[in-house]
């Protein structure tokens, strides 16, 4: 069976460390590269944990992407560009929505 929640929690995570290495090399920005660096490799963590059979992996991923959406709102909100909130915001809903799907499976 496919683990489809766990390649997109990977994937999320892949993201965000990627735009956290990115947010720091165009602005300068330490806390972009630690916030994303920090939380990608935990989205990552969750998703090979799930791709190990522990259900709790998918549950934190979830979480953590809840967590990054509202923080993006946040941002997007006040900075009113698209780029890179509203990014985060839309790749963080199908995330969430695969592996809500697929916790559902597993539980």
């Amino acid at each position: 069976m496919m683990d489809f929640g766990a390649i997109a929690a990977i994937t999320y995570g892949l993201l965000a460390f990627v735009g956290g290495i990115v947010g720091y090399t165009k602005a300068k920005s330490k806390i972009s590269l630690f916030a994303g660096c920090t939380t990608g490799m935990l989205l990552i963590l969750g998703g090979i944990i799930q791709v190990q059979g522990v259900s709790w992996g998918l549950i934190f991923s979830i979480v953590l992407s809840v967590f990054l959406i509202i923080t993006f709102i946040s941002r997007l909100l006040k900075t009113r560009k698209f780029m890179p909130s509203g990014l985060m915001i839309i790749a963080g809903f199908i995330a969430v929505t695969m592996m809500g799907y697929q916790l559902q499976m597993v539980l």
